[in-house]
């Protein structure tokens, strides 16, 4: 069995290196995009090994870019990997790695935040959710600009197990900038605590792996780096739909300097405010004084199940925007202040 194991094992043959890929087919990375090249082998190697055993796993990266994650995850001997790159510049430079590993990379040539996953891998691979995790691993180093939409959509995939998680529990190794990362993984009463950390704890073990200096980046951010890994839980820590769970815990952290009942309040329509509010609150047994760092997730749990009862009794409740409200009301002040004007 031994003999056999080496023998399979994957090497890419000499290639030109991720800068010489860079200046062959002259890629620049696009400010507006917020694009950030990873040429240090070694750490793309790191980043790859984090990511636990990636022997014969299908793999899904998203944001390749000139490839250099790409090359770590081709030699950590996977079966298949899978890349989804939005800008068509970095084909070409993925295209040579696809003819040096024959029959290892896919190339699709898409938007991550709406490409289907969902048959991409074969059907042998899916594992009921409370098994093991699928060999089958989610790894990128994400642009900035949509790495916090896109976790957001992958945690509600979590949530519905769609989408990457249709095969069960695929854990997933993604880059965000450093304070990204930091809120994804704060505890409760810490200064980063925020609607990320909650929504992301909730559904998943979140652990802030590694972190990389801005300056092993090409070009340099602003901001470090960190590498965070989700492996979702066999059962979520709140049992409410995605979007009942969201729109709790983005309005208690509207006004996150101030006590929670404040943006809690914001769930009810201002003629019944307070009172609703108290009775969440008093029903949910949450201290209304408390801050919503100092909300636990536990907290979360009975007042998105408190909040679930309410609805229930009054369905218009899940639907009224205190925003939309706040215009209207602003609306009929202006209305009511012009008539007043036309009769003097």
């Amino acid at each position: 069995m031994a003999a056999s194991g080496t023998l399979s094992t994957f090497r890419l043959p000499p290639l030109p290196t991720i800068r010489e890929i860079i200046k062959l087919f002259r890629l620049q990375a696009v400010k507006q995009l917020s694009q950030n090249f990873l040429l240090d082998l070694r750490l793309t190697d790191k980043i790859v090994r984090k990511a636990g055993d990636l022997t014969n796993a299908y793999v899904y990266e998203v944001g390749p870019g000139p490839g250099g994650i790409t090359r770590s995850i081709l030699n950590a001997n996977v079966t298949e990997l899978l890349v989804v790159e939005k800008d068509s510049r970095f084909i070409p430079g993925l295209q040579m790695l696809s003819d040096a590993a024959p029959g290892k990379l896919r190339i699709v040539h898409g938007d991550v935040l709406t490409y289907k996953i969902e048959r991409a891998f074969p059907e042998s691979l899916k594992r009921r959710w409370e098994d093991d995790p699928p060999n089958v691993h989610i790894i990128g180093n994400l642009p900035f600009s949509v790495s916090t939409p896109l976790i957001i959509k992958w945690l509600e995939n979590v949530s519905c197990k769609d989408g990457p998680f249709v095969y069960g529990r695929t854990q997933m190794t993604l880059t965000f900038q450093k304070e990204v990362a930091e809120r994804l993984t704060a505890s409760t009463g810490s200064k980063q605590r925020s609607r990320l950390s909650v929504m992301a704890q909730y559904l998943c073990n979140v652990q802030h792996i590694l972190t990389i200096p801005g300056r092993a980046f090409v070009p340099k951010p602003e901001v470090d780096v960190g590498v965070v890994r989700f492996t979702p839980l066999t059962r979520p820590r709140i049992e409410q739909p995605f979007k009942l769970v969201e729109r709790v815990v983005q309005n208690a952290f509207q006004f996150r300097r101030k006590y929670c009942y404040r943006g809690l309040g914001m769930l009810f329509p201002e003629v019944q405010r307070v009172e609703s509010t108290e009775k969440l609150l008093e029903l949910a047994d949450v201290d209304p004084t408390l801050r919503p760092s100092q909300l636990s997730v536990s907290h979360f749990k009975s007042l998105c199940d408190v909040y679930r009862k309410m609805c229930d009794e009054d369905p218009h409740l899940f639907t009224y925007n205190f925003r939309e409200e706040l215009k209207q009301n602003k609306s009929k002040n202006q209305e009511r202040e012009n008539k007043e004007r036309s009769r003097r």
